[in-house]
């Protein structure tokens, strides 16, 4: 069963790369006429941003009673990010790759979903603190755009409401179950007409809020304890606009802080809140929109945009495409947590 399900979410990564094959094919050509040396440099930078993911996912999963490695865990990140982007659910996508793998390796998997969780909700505080910054610059410049306001009280909304239900879990598995049942009922009423048949099983919601809550209490014990995931969800964002300061200089562009800043915020801001697989058309629109209003030229943002785009989504899928494989081999490793 497991190699089918692996096999299916390849297929729908072979689907998307061939949905949206133009635009990989624009970014294939556009770091073809970049400088290779900042290019290779950025090639470092995404392998250090890789494995900062995996720093902080390992944190959270010591933070809530689990021990895993680094190396296993970027690899798990990656594969993660590969479903979420062919099955785009705000992020949330994939926990499921953190369930199946506890399944497999011994971990409580109620534990390991909310680790994924909580690694996410961490990313959309981090996230929001760019943006808040990214907003104040374009209102600043007279550049703000309604859709970009729109899209940031989305993301709180979506913080918010992710926030909430780690914090009914640190009070009570209990309610945490019932709250779970409650969307899972919902979202079965929705999503019935189109299978025919209820999608999420709402007897299992009470047992995986307890297991939930059973982690989430020992976070609660040492508060103190998520501010190293939290500084590395910002870390990753340095990172990532590390890399896009590569692209200024790879396509010898001259730039500001403020436009490296803003830039990332609303491009970042997209990816999270979009209609399409990780903001696909979205993304790069909206990146290049703002960089030309703060004076870039229409040419050169549009060839930064796609070159930042093939390191932090296109190579993000390359490495994701080969970590389902190697993530869903099974395993004779097994742990039983105290």
């Amino acid at each position: 069963m497991r190699r089918v399900i692996i096999l299916i979410i390849l297929f729908l990564g072979m689907y998307f790369l061939f949905t949206w094959q133009t635009e990989a094919g624009e970014v294939v050509n556009t770091l073809n006429q970049g400088d290779w040396k900042w290019l290779l440099l950025g090639a470092v930078v995404h392998l250090v941003y890789m494995l900062n993911i995996g720093a902080s996912l390992r944190a959270i999963y010591n933070l809530l009673g689990m021990d895993e490695k680094i190396e296993r865990l970027t690899l798990l990140a990656a594969a993660a990010n590969f479903v979420i982007v062919i099955a785009p659910s705000a992020g949330m996508g994939g926990v499921a790759v953190f369930a199946a793998d506890a399944q497999q390796r011994g971990h409580p998997t109620g534990r390991a979903s909310t680790a994924g969780a909580v690694y996410v909700f961490v990313d959309y505080l981090a996230t929001l603190i760019v943006v808040v910054l990214g907003l104040f610059i374009l209102f600043q410049r007279n550049q703000l755009r309604g859709e970009d306001v729109i899209a940031a009280f989305i993301l709180v909304a979506l913080a918010l409401g992710l926030g909430a239900l780690l914090y009914i879990g640190m009070k009570s598995g209990e309610k945490l179950g019932k709250a779970l049942a409650w969307i899972g009922a919902l979202a079965n009423r929705i999503t019935k007409p189109f299978l025919n048949r209820e999608y999420f099983n709402l007897t299992k919601a009470q047992d995986f809020g307890i297991d939930a809550a059973e982690g989430l209490r020992l976070a609660r014990k040492s508060p103190k304890d998520l501010w190293l995931p939290f500084a590395l969800g910002l870390s990753t964002k340095a990172l990532m606009m590390t890399i896009l300061f590569l692209m200024f200089m790879a396509f010898n562009q001259p730039f500001a802080v403020g436009t490296l800043i803003a830039g990332f915020s609303i491009g970042y801001l997209f990816t999270i809140v979009s209609p399409t697989p990780s903001g696909v058309g979205f993304v790069e629109t909206a990146m290049t929109l703002t960089l030309t209003s703060l004076r870039v030229p229409l040419a050169p943002a549009a060839l930064i945009v796609f070159g930042y785009r093939g390191f932090t989504l296109w190579l993000t899928f390359l490495y994701g495409m080969i970590a389902i494989r190697w993530v869903g081999k099974p395993s004779n490793h097994k742990e039983v947590e105290a």
